[in-house]
């Protein structure tokens, strides 16, 4: 098996389509189409599904797709591991992260450390919650901003840090009755009509979980499939909705007003996962170091 076939196999696995994928590696369409039969006489197995210059992947083509993806990750990695290894500082930091934390909390983190390592170099990503955990668990990248952390029996494969807790709040219309109050409870808010994020979404479970805890199951009257999406839909008046503070820092809308909620436990951990079963790169684990510092010297600010 030649690194070449398995570079091929990728491009077409990922294109379904034999023309495009020769076009992309800019070689001629022959030559993909014969390095992938070389690959499936070695194998002793079809990897696709053909129709023409499209293709499919067979079951044990998924199989091998997503182990060899694996492969190309770890040597992505190798590669980068020695230039790194020459200089850290300016080497590349794979992260990943929920919506939530696009706004205030990843940008604020990221200027911090270019100030201090100013050649360094950022891959991001977002993802929802369950996709974050199986990325840094496959390889396509080593860290990820998370919350909450995962539970225990996940440890095998990643490991977590938390990193700070920060408060859940009401952000309400303006006008609502409640608006001018300095904090609420959360029950005070069972006859309104909600503003969530689609299912899926770990945030969403963990509004609907807070509600039924006090006694109630919110009224969801809209989606919104992003945190700026709920405020746009809040602003409009179409109704209520719990969002995580940090999201709310220098951007809350205009109609809208943020409200405390003081129920016990309304907060959510922020934390960063990390391979258990790989190292970071040189760079990666300089910026996670950072990480740990900033926020260890943060959270004792706030004490």
């Amino acid at each position: 098996m030649e690194i070449r076939q398995i570079q091929y196999f990728m491009e077409v696995a990922k294109r379904e389509h034999v023309t495009d994928a020769a076009d992309a590696l800019h070689v001629a369409q022959s030559s993909v189409s014969r390095q992938l039969f070389n690959l499936e006489d070695e194998l002793g197995v079809d990897l696709f599904i053909r129709e023409g210059r499209r293709v499919k992947l067979t079951h044990l083509g998924k199989v091998f797709f997503e182990r060899m993806k694996q492969v190309t990750n770890l040597m992505e990695e190798a590669k980068r591991e020695v230039k790194e290894y020459l200089s850290p500082d300016t080497g590349t930091v794979r992260i990943a992260f929920p919506i939530s934390m696009a706004a205030h909390t990843l940008p604020s983190i990221i200027y911090a450390f270019r100030t201090r390592y100013p050649e360094a170099k950022f891959q991001m990503s977002n993802a929802l919650y369950y996709d974050l955990i199986d990325g840094v668990e496959n390889g396509e990248f080593n860290l990820a901003m998370i919350a909450p952390i995962p539970p225990k029996e996940i440890e095998n494969k990643i490991s977590g840090t938390a990193l700070f807790t920060e408060n859940i709040v009401a952000l309400v219309p303006f006008h609502h009755p409640l608006a001018d109050r300095q904090s609420v409870m959360l029950q005070e808010l069972k006859d309104d009509p909600f503003v969530v994020l689609p299912e899926g979404f770990v945030f969403r479970t963990q509004v609907v979980h807070a509600c039924n805890k006090v006694g109630f199951s919110p009224q969801i009257a809209f989606e919104g499939k992003d945190i700026d999406a709920l405020k746009g839909l809040v602003s409009a008046g179409l109704g209520v909705a719990l969002m995580p503070e940090m999201t709310l820092i220098d951007n809350t809308p205009r109609s809208t007003v943020m409200i405390p909620l003081t129920d016990f436990n309304m907060t959510r951990t922020v934390g960063v996962i990390y391979p258990t079963q790989r190292d970071l790169l040189p760079t990666e684990a300089l910026f996670y170091e950072f990480l740990l510092e900033t926020y260890d010297r943060l959270n004792e600010f706030k004490k």
